[in-house]
């Protein structure tokens, strides 16, 4: 029997309208999709991702005039609403914000507008240079944005690595209280990055501009086998984009991806970024080089087995188990040293954002070990005492916020392993392998059955068991810190009927697979 269409989401013209249909998802976790229209599957991938991780999925839609120069595009940037709308809407939109530039507070009158302006040292370089005061009115509006939407999340792609860098940056230092999600770039079949501006070119333009990714593709396969030298890696992509005459470079840098400031050796990290013009047409692409140890984030719901595999394959792989359950111990005994109630979370906040926290790594089967504030305490916090006080610290925002800074600062450098209900999709977004324990809650309760017989504790029958793991589940997803999310990316494991040695080694194969790690002899 056939089916109607499916009515068209809200699309918001105005501020108020937009923020009064907000008002029903308050509570709930909302991501922010900012976007110049014209969509196409690179948006899509954002728009999708959030969806997965979100629950209510705001797509704006602005062609930003204060980010075109005097002889940029802005009159035929192309203009689609009606169509975007339909794409934002498959891809997974709740909603599109499509305001005009008077909205914005944005008019052709002499009324000057309030800008923000990001540092000089962010702004000034690569595209910068080539478009003045770009930036500022990319940042004045996502700022906008951001205050508009108070979005959970807002996600932008890495194509744009400058604007990335520099939102990165103003979102720290003004203290917005929102996430930065970057997400890779999307390219079509050749490699030509996905642009809204690829519609301007020809088919033979087309061809000439899938140059681009090839060339920075032959760096990053020369910084693979060895080389770390910036010199030596421009000359590569220069040397190849000098086949293609028609191609013009505007620019092309080797730099940090966090500072943008120029390399001469890459040590951790380095954006290899170029500009170019095919015809009349400017097209900005990059490519990230990193040489660092693989992070590996398991993630999964409760009784998955996440705890008793993720140790093993950090050992078997040489990398630092990142213990994060005793690091909320840790935080949990300072909270009794100091004396404080444990619901006294403004205390507790200005205790925990002070703490100094170290793991010492330590060979299975021992557990790891830990400094606070220079105090060994590894002991101290596997007390009965602490056990039953972690989760009413661990379940504060501010002590979530303090230790998964302290995570992400640890795996700066890579080089472990990780497990809980988001470490893929919130701590350690861009780690190397995301995979997603699962078993099914029949599964799950047979083992813990099998637990608490082992054990000579009592215990609910099965059917109980599984009746309060499905409640588990529905309060770890719908949690309003830390919900259990899969990433977008990750590999689906399922554990039902494998051994714990079965599951470690395929992970372990996973992990070969997309990294070239091998387990230590």
């Amino acid at each position: 029997m056939a089916t109607s269409d499916p009515s068209p989401i809200p699309c918001f013209k105005t501020i108020a309208g937009l923020q009064t249909y907000l008002h029903q998802w308050q509570g709930k976790r909302i991501g922010l999709v900012p976007t110049m229209g014209a969509l196409h599957p690179g948006h899509g991938s954002l728009i999708e991702r959030a969806a997965q991780e979100m629950d209510c999925v705001v797509v704006s839609i602005f062609v930003n005039p204060l980010q075109f120069g005097p002889q940029e595009d802005l009159s035929r940037y192309p203009r689609t609403l009606e169509q975007d709308c339909q794409w934002a809407q498959i891809w997974g939109a709740t909603v599109i914000f499509a305001p005009e530039p008077m909205e914005m507070g944005i008019s052709d009158s002499t009324t000057a507008k309030t800008l923000v302006v990001p540092p000089t040292d962010l702004s000034d370089r690569l595209c910068g240079s080539y478009r003045p005061g770009h930036f500022t009115g990319v940042a004045t509006i996502v700022l906008q944005l951001l205050n508009i939407v108070r979005p959970t999340v807002a996600y932008f792609g890495e194509k744009d690595a400058q604007q990335l860098a520099i939102i990165r940056r103003l979102v720290a230092d003004l203290q917005v209280p929102v996430t930065i999600q970057g997400c890779p770039t999307v390219r079509e079949a050749s490699g030509l990055a996905r642009s809204s501006r690829n519609q301007y070119l020809s088919d033979e333009e087309k061809v000439q501009a899938a140059q681009l990714y090839r060339a920075l593709l032959a760096a990053q396969t020369q910084f693979h086998q060895g080389d770390r030298q910036t010199q030596s890696l421009l000359a590569t992509v220069e040397k190849h984009l000098a086949q293609v005459p028609s191609l013009k470079l505007q620019y092309l840098a080797l730099v940090n991806p966090q500072t943008l400031q120029p390399l001469e050796t890459i040590t951790q990290a380095g954006l290899l970024a170029l500009a170019a013009y095919v015809g009349q047409t400017r097209l900005i692409d990059n490519l990230l080089l990193r040489y660092r140890q693989p992070i590996i984030a398991i993630d999964g719901p409760a009784g998955a087995g996440k705890s008793t595999v993720t140790r093993q394959v950090a050992d078997r792989l040489g990398l630092l188990y990142l213990d994060t359950g005793a690091m909320y111990r840790a935080i949990a005994w300072l909270v009794q040293q100091a004396g404080l109630d444990p619901q006294d979370q403004p205390q507790i906040a200005e205790l925990v954002s002070q703490a100094q926290l170290e793991l010492i790594a330590r060979p299975a089967p021992q557990l790891t070990g830990v400094k606070l504030n220079g105090q060994e305490i590894s002991e101290a916090i596997r007390t009965p005492a602490i056990t039953a006080l972690v989760s009413a610290i661990a379940a504060q925002k501010a002590v979530r916020e303090v230790l998964v800074r302290t995570q992400r600062s640890l795996g700066e450098k890579g080089g472990l392993v990780a497990e809980g209900r988001d470490i893929g999709t919130q701590v350690f977004p861009s780690a190397e392998v995301k995979i997603f324990l699962t078993a099914s809650v029949e599964e799950r309760a047979r083992r813990r059955f099998q637990d608490f017989q082992a054990q000579g504790q009592p215990h609910l029958d099965r059917e109980a068991l599984q009746q309060e793991i499905a409640r588990r589940d529905e309060m770890d997803s719908n949690r309003e810190i830390s919900p259990l999310r899969q990433a977008a990316d990750a590999i689906v494991l399922n554990t039902d009927g494998l051994t714990i040695e079965a599951v470690i080694t395929e992970i372990l194969a996973i992990v070969q697979a997309k990294t070239g790690k091998e387990p230590l002899p």
